[in-house]
């Protein structure tokens, strides 16, 4: 008789336990959203609540939902696993195809081999495509008629930004250029390595964002931490949970902000010219806790990670504490909904949305695994005045889930394209999605 290995039956019978123990919300999930969010007691417990969707992909003719007012159509297709969008000056757009570098020590003990289980059920555990495709709408009908690679051979690639004439590109490990000028639609040299990012083998956030200086003479990285809440030592974690500033004539690197538990979608908010980031925060301390969040990021400013959450409040889990460093914890800004996994982040720069739009970050959210019942898979959309936000979210892109729950799509980077569209990646569906005002693509 054939027998299955012992450590596939331990993760079947973890599996089948999580999913029939889980810890449920007591909070609407709109409660952790805004400047002011509800944050109840933590709720502890070997075993964590796991709800995930399984990926499925669109059905034919399937597509999100757009919010009032909104449309949606596919800008390209066929796309394998693209996480992040960025739009070149004359238009053309380029998608991170990318996935996850080996990690061997980040999947050690049966924790580990269950949420690994449960990852790979949700579409995350594919081979990484390692390349930069070039997608170009050059009839501008709203559709990419020319797709492809403008580089390969990356290092798992995620952010990227454009400066000096050279495309720099957020590999896991390091920062590495490229030479672009307009009109290119492959890189014409080979990537040059400008800085070392914080990688290795246990490498548990994987993701490295990136965004320029205005001036072109900066970069900013971000870098999520080696763990959930430190258990994997505090020595893990140099140079990360992190934003780090890259000096590209001296190739230099320097701490800009830290305590961020994993930082993404790095962007400077147009009246403020501050740069702000969203923040993935921890996990297994209740569907309820703790929000996501974004934030504007402060030079040498300190946000709590991993001695505390949403400014003091202490995670009692982490030995030993820092009160000196609790102390000064910075509050975030805005909450953005527990578990969301609030991956992408643009400001609405262009001019195509109607005038409430100016200025206010679209957000992609990737959506949940440790909240019951399950919380983003979807865009949204945050106002600001005067530089700081103003208002309830409101959805862009739902639907993301079908009436089983299972994942038709998740939604991750965002992007204005030139023409003012919003653009969206997304990893399951393997498409890009843009967003429009529905009497923009009526009157097409």
């Amino acid at each position: 008789m054939n027998r299955l290995p012992v450590k596939v039956l331990a993760v079947a019978a973890v599996g089948v336990g999580l999913a029939a123990c889980g810890q449920e919300a007591t909070k609407p999930v709109a409660e952790g959203y805004g400047e002011k969010p509800t944050l109840p007691d933590p709720v502890k417990s070997w075993i964590p609540t796991v709800v995930v969707s399984k990926a499925v992909g669109w059905p034919e003719g399937g597509k999100p939902k757009a919010g009032n007012g909104m449309a949606v159509m596919a800008f390209a297709e066929g796309l394998d696993h693209p996480r992040r969008v960025f739009t070149l000056p004359n238009g053309d757009v380029l998608v991170a195809e990318t996935a996850e570098p080996p990690k061997p020590d980040d999947g050690k003990g049966i924790k580990a081999w269950v949420q690994s289980f449960f990852m790979a059920r949700a579409g995350a555990k594919v081979q990484s495509a390692n390349r930069i495709t070039l997608l170009r709408d050059a009839d501008g009908d709203g559709k990419a008629e020319l797709k492809t690679v403008f580089a390969k051979d990356l290092n798992s690639p995620f952010g990227m930004a454009l400066a000096g004439g050279r495309l720099y590109v957020a590999d896991t490990d390091a920062v590495v250029s490229l030479p672009y000028k307009d009109g290119d639609t492959t890189a014409t040299g080979p990537a040059e390595k400008l800085v070392d990012l914080p990688g290795g083998t246990l490498n548990h956030h994987w993701t490295k964002d990136l965004v320029a200086s205005a001036d072109g003479t900066k970069l900013y990285a971000t870098v999520g931490s080696n763990s959930n809440a430190a258990e994997n030592g505090i020595d893990a974690e140099k140079d990360r949970a992190a934003v780090q500033e890259i000096d590209i004539a001296a190739k230099t690197m320097r701490l800009y902000a830290s305590g961020l538990r994993n930082p993404n979608g790095p962007s400077f908010q147009p009246d403020s010219k501050q740069l702000w980031v969203t923040v993935n925060e921890r996990d297994e301390i209740g569907s309820d806790l703790v929000p996501d969040y974004m934030t504007s990021v402060k030079d040498g400013g300190f946000y709590g990670w991993p001695y505390s959450y949403y400014g003091r409040h202490v995670d009692d889990r982490v030995k030993p504490q820092r009160p000196d460093l609790v102390e000064k914890a910075i509050v975030p800004d805005y909450a953005l909904g527990p578990h969301t996994a609030s991956l992408g982040l643009t400001f609405n720069t262009g001019g195509l949305f109607q005038d409430k739009y100016k200025n206010g970050a679209f957000v992609g959210q990737h959506g949940s695994w440790n909240r019951k019942p399950q919380s983003g898979y979807k865009v949204i959309f945050v106002p600001f005045k005067d530089g700081k936000p103003a208002g309830q979210p409101e959805d862009v892109l739902t639907g993301f889930l079908n009436d089983n729950g299972e994942a038709q799509g998740r939604p991750v980077g965002v992007a204005i394209d030139k023409a003012g569209g919003l653009l969206v990646a997304d990893d399951v569906g393997n498409k890009v999605w843009r967003v429009t005002p529905a009497q923009a693509q009526a009157s097409r």
